[in-house]
């Protein structure tokens, strides 16, 4: 395949990141097929028709349902509201069309389960929004941990702090609402902490969690009173590893001063390693060689030598962002498309993540620690 016509329902942060990555990856990549920016699909129509313009699609429409019958469509990117991605998905499936989906994969997680199938069963390519794991930084990190540089691995320490819901004042939105959202913090961005551990020391395979909501109201836009927040804001877990490895992590919305703090510890027999996304060019690493008045963290900075960071810039610690990062995520997709091979982080994978977060939620409220098994 060759080239490959896109159609793109939303055009929020994701909506706009999706287009961007659209509009350069094969600029940036090279050996990527041509895409074509065929259809958008937003509310209002005139939204739809300003948006087109900008992001650069050739037509616009009101209703996502359009895209399905567009034979010039071959990947249809799903940038909505949590609460819509199951119902778009199944018809985007049906329709014989790729899905790039954001994340979280679903409200529910029978919800996940009815994608994931629904994908194995059209035999069609299917990627997740976790862009994390296409960070430079981060897959040196698994090449570090694969190759022993720190040892057998012992344990795991995780984090995934923002303060987007710190303040008290904040309106109630739509992701306060479980019919509308899920989860609270565990689908905002707990989910993208578990695609990170799960890629350095495999499946997960019991939790101990537990849930807060840290603000039980919002006040309401109209300033008309207050509306119940009815998912988590923060959330603790002991987890242990099919390996045998165990680990704790700890996230929260509500965490002030932190913006986009995701990452780990990586705790060997030799030496360890620390990662952080606020610092997303950077990888910290710790080995037990050598005289120990000199021995310390090595901060290493990325570079050509991390691919792909070469394909953005031959200059090492120029640093990437968060666009290039999505960037990487779907050229690794267009070449699945065009190789037939399966993509980085597809629906399959994606359901056992929201078999770990939904496992944290169902040991919060049962007191219990939860197998991972039980959630299937």
């Amino acid at each position: 395949m060759t080239e490959i016509g896109v159609g793109l329902i939303g055009t929020g942060f994701m909506g706009k990141a999706h287009a961007l990555a659209y509009r350069n990856a094969k600029a940036i990549m090279g050996d990527l097929p041509d895409v074509r920016m065929e259809l958008l699909a937003e509310m209002p129509e005139a939204r739809a028709l300003e948006m087109a313009a900008q992001f650069g699609f050739a037509k616009a429409t009101a209703n996502w349902r359009d895209l399905l019958a567009d034979p010039s469509i071959q990947i249809i990117s799903i940038t909505t509201p949590n609460g819509l991605h199951r119902e778009i998905a199944l018809a985007a499936l049906a329709a014989g069309k790729h899905v790039w989906c954001e994340k979280p994969m679903a409200l529910t997680l029978e919800d996940a389960k009815d994608m994931a199938a629904a994908a194995a069963k059209a035999g069609l390519a299917t990627q997740l929004g976790y862009n994390y794991i296409a960070n430079p930084a981060f897959t040196h990190a698994v090449r570090l941990v694969e190759a022993g540089e720190i040892g057998r691995v012992v344990h795991v320490r995780g984090w995934a702090d923002e303060d987007y819901q710190a303040d008290p004042s904040l309106h109630w939105t739509w992701r306060a609402k479980s019919a509308e959202a899920g989860l609270g913090v565990l689908g905002d961005i707990g989910c993208h902490l578990f695609s990170l551990l799960t890629g350095l020391v495999g499946p997960l395979d019991s939790v101990v969690g537990e849930i807060e909501t840290i603000h039980k109201t919002r006040p309401l836009p109209d300033g008309k009173g207050s509306a119940a927040v009815e998912n988590e804001d923060a959330a603790t877990a002991l987890l242990t590893f099919e390996s045998g490895v165990k680990g704790v992590m700890m996230i929260s919305r509500s965490a002030w001063g932190r913006k986009s703090r995701l990452g780990f510890e990586v705790h060997g027999t030799k030496g360890m390693l620390i990662y952080d996304q606020e610092r997303m060019n950077e990888l910290q690493l710790f080995r037990n060689q050598g005289d120990k008045a000199t021995q310390g963290f090595t901060t290493i900075l990325t570079a050509p030598e991390h691919p792909p960071y070469g394909q953005f810039c031959p200059a090492p610690g120029h640093q990437l962002g968060f666009n290039d990062l999505k960037v990487i995520e779907l050229s690794g997709f267009l070449r699945a498309i065009r190789d037939k091979i399966r993509p980085s982080l597809d629906f399959a994978a994606g359901l056992e993540i929201e078999k770990a977060i939904h496992a944290i939620a169902l040991s919060a409220h049962e007191h219990r620690r939860v197998s991972l098994r039980e959630m299937d």
